[in-house]
């Protein structure tokens, strides 16, 4: 009987599971490859299936939850009894699409992180288990855009072993389409240093008080990061997500012109003290987070750049190199 219906099964599972019908409307992450080029993923929608624009797609959430139902083999209680598979063969046949979709959906990973990994360079041997719970945690993957960031996740613990913990794995299944945006919204405000594995974002700076400057207006800056569309909100969801601390980390006070190098877009930055004890305020990247947004290469926010230096100007020199 399996082979029988297999053919059948697997274009029901083709047609619907290529769709996603809870997508948002297109729009783009910039996924990281390989040769650190940029890859730009667009989001793929149905305009007869997007949840989220009712009035161009026609449909009533009645016929959407009455469709979902169907392709998941859980209209059984909806239908005339007469037109009823036997309750025994409908758990049959939704268990035998629920494991189709499934491999579809690994095969899918599995042959877009191919495009990821060279086929020459020699690397470490990867750790089956990590293999096992990648596929247990990816398998349910149907979204486009997210299968890539999966992808881009496996090959980059091929190639070099370690690379992503199992915290991160079972981090990420729990993020959505939504939630990978706010992390390449996070990471194109971000700054780095050499080893990207300590990312900040800079949201003000101050000058210790002392009895010279404890009225100056201009002894503490501010950056508000909800003008650059990363409101307090999202910094709540990205620490729930265990993406970023919540809590404000600040530099130890720094003398005179003693400087930080970090890295923003890909080109060097250094801020130097202009007075003494300046004090830099930021968000740190949790380690999850670090690993994370090795996948996304959001293009740094210029406006952004030119705001922080325009705003930390009275105690800090900021110099792209």
């Amino acid at each position: 009987m399996l082979s029988k219906n297999s053919n059948k099964t697997n274009r029901l599972v083709t047609g619907f599971f290529m769709k996603d019908i809870n997508e948002p409307s297109a729009s783009e992450i910039v996924v990281n490859n390989e040769s650190n080029k940029s890859a730009v993923v667009k989001t793929e929608t149905s305009s007869t299936q997007n949840s989220g624009n009712k009035k161009s797609a026609g449909i009533s959430s009645q016929m959407q939850l009455l469709g979902l139902a169907k392709s998941f083999v859980l209209d059984g209680g909806v239908v005339s009894l007469e037109k009823q598979m036997p309750l025994e063969d409908r758990a049959q046949k939704r268990v035998r699409i629920s494991a189709l979709r499934k491999q579809q959906n690994l095969e899918s990973i599995i042959q877009k992180s191919l495009a990821y990994c060279s086929s020459t360079e020699v690397t470490d041997k990867a750790d089956p288990d990590w293999f096992v719970t990648f596929t247990q945690l990816a398998e349910d993957v149907s979204n486009q855009t997210m299968q890539n960031l999966w992808a881009k996740i496996l090959s980059g613990e091929i190639s070099q072993p370690g690379s992503f913990s199992a915290k991160t794995l079972k981090t990420f299944r729990s993020m959505n389409i939504t939630d990978a945006k706010l992390l390449a919204k996070a990471c194109s405000l971000s700054v780095s240093d050499q080893t990207k594995k300590n990312i900040r974002i800079i949201s003000g700076a101050y000058q210790t008080p002392s009895l010279f400057n404890f009225f100056s207006k201009n002894r503490e800056k501010n950056i508000p990061l909800s003008q650059f569309s990363l409101s307090y909100a999202d910094l709540l969801i990205l620490a729930d997500n265990h993406l970023v601390f919540i809590q404000e980390t600040e530099s130890s006070p720094m003398n005179k012109y003693e400087k930080f190098t970090f890295s923003f877009n890909n080109t060097p930055l250094t801020l130097a003290a202009k007075k003494q004890s300046c004090v830099l305020k930021f968000y740190k990247f949790t380690p999850i987070g670090s690993e994370l947004a090795s996948l996304i290469s959001a293009n740094g926010d210029n406006d952004y750049l030119q705001f922080l230096k325009s705003e930390l100007s009275v105690n800090f020199s900021v110099v792209e190199s």
